[in-house]
């Protein structure tokens, strides 16, 4: 990344008196007519292949397609960590369609230092809407406002894509600066268990529709695919980059990392939290296998049940857990990569170890694990559902399942590769239950 932007400002509401008037954006779809049709350029990933490429306009006036040699585009996508990793797939989707294009990122301050990972995303531009709320008419909320918008509209972007469908990130959207010829894309309509709102297709150039039932991923990714007019042909790619064998700390010995398992309880729902108790029957199980468990938390209730884990699974002897202490993203990204695997409920956390294709298995109390699960296709990485909560037998066999996957084969993609190759999976496999 060559450019990481981190401004703080202003809030939703001044964000709405700030865009462009009502009047100028074009309304709401009526029967689909502000959506591209099926057949027009760029209408589907199945039918519609990658415009042909146009050379750069010399003098900055001649319209520019958003898929040309040197095309600009901004993918906003504002939160929540995620939703956010779930729309990492988009941004190498484009390089490998129209390898030139340039890639800038609109997101919430907290989540810069993980997409700062991603080595082909030109610019992240930092927002904090959700603090901005909260004071939405002070001096210092005007100021920051302003200092974002300016930020935004350093560069002239041939295509807007909004992934996120809320109102906040449609503004956002708005605002962004188009080149001659640009567009701004947005969703049509709902998908199924997604937060939308109308706004998004009112303040777009295009709206499109989407299938209703549709994976998080595979959300973003389509978009972005009819947005641009390009085939997705391949299985998606978070694009991560974490050089832990390059990092010469006494973690990264490989001794070390193939017997930690990390723990992700932490979720900010919770009707989402697997029970205390399971979460220590199941750290008995590792320990006794030889595995030391890893605890990471992201506040002070979390870090009191990472401790509770930790000193009851430390009575055995001493060693058996660790709690780590409050990381920054990035650098909690690099410990997750590091270690050999994660059990953890449906959280950004949990998310993050999908996009490193690690083994992991992720806890569900809601047959929702269609919607935002890891894809058992590789048998490394599997969901388990059950009411109210998943038993911690069933958890155990999931992860035998996935670390066996992960010894039969090499990771499939270039993040993880960056994470087995130090971590080394396929040797971390524990004695045998």
């Amino acid at each position: 990344m060559q450019d990481v932007k981190s401004v703080q400002a202003g809030s939703v509401g001044a964000m709405a008196a700030s865009a462009e008037p009502a009047s100028q954006a074009r309304p709401a779809p009526s029967g689909g007519s502000e959506s591209r049709a099926a057949g027009s350029v760029g209408a589907t990933a199945a039918s519609a292949g990658p415009p042909q490429a146009r050379p750069a306009p010399s003098g900055g006036s001649e319209p520019r397609a958003a898929g040309s040699v040197g095309a600009k585009i901004l993918l906003v996508k504002l939160s929540s960590l995620g939703d956010v990793v779930h729309a990492l797939p988009v941004v190498r989707d484009i390089r490998a369609a129209f390898p030139d294009a340039q890639i800038d990122w609109a997101a919430e301050k907290a989540f810069v230092p993980l997409l700062a990972l991603h080595p082909q995303l030109h610019r992240v531009i930092a927002c904090e809407i959700r603090r901005w709320r909260k004071s939405p008419l002070s001096a210092l909320t005007r100021q920051q406002w302003n200092a974002f918008k300016s930020d935004l509209g350093q560069e002239a972007y041939d295509a807007v894509i909004d992934l996120q469908g809320l109102t906040k990130s449609a503004v956002v959207a708005r605002l962004a600066r188009l080149a001659p010829g640009g567009k701004r894309y947005a969703l049509a309509n709902q998908t199924d268990g997604s937060g939308y709102e109308a706004p998004t297709r009112w303040l777009a150039d295009v709206a499109i529709p989407i299938t209703p039932r549709i994976h998080a991923v595979q959300r973003s990714r389509e978009l972005a695919a009819l947005a641009l007019g390009y085939r997705l042909s391949s299985p998606p790619d978070f694009g991560l980059k974490v050089p832990v064998a390059q990092e010469n700390t006494a973690q990264a010995a490989t001794e070390n990392i193939a017997k930690k398992i990390v723990f992700v309880h932490g979720t900010s729902r919770a009707d989402k939290e697997w029970p205390l108790a399971h979460w220590l029957e199941l750290g008995r199980r590792f320990n006794a296998a030889g595995w030391q468990v890893v605890l990471p938390h992201g506040n002070g209730k979390e870090e009191a049940t990472s401790r509770q884990i930790a000193d009851a699974l430390n009575q055995a002897a001493p060693g058996q857990a660790m709690v780590w202490p409050l990381l920054p993203l990035d650098a909690l990204t690099r410990e997750i990569a590091r270690a050999a695997g994660v059990i953890g409920v449906d959280s950004g956390i949990s998310h993050i170890a999908v996009a490193l294709d690690l083994p992991h298995v992720q806890l569900y109390n809601f047959d929702t694990a269609w919607r935002t699960g890891p894809d058992p296709v590789s048998g490394r990485q599997a969901s388990v559902f059950a009411q109210p909560a998943p038993a911690v037998e069933a958890v155990w066999q999931a992860w035998l399942a996935c670390l066996g996957a992960a010894q039969a084969g090499p990771a499939a993609s270039d993040g993880a590769s960056d994470a087995s190759d130090s971590t080394g999976p396929a040797s971390a496999a524990p004695p045998a239950a």
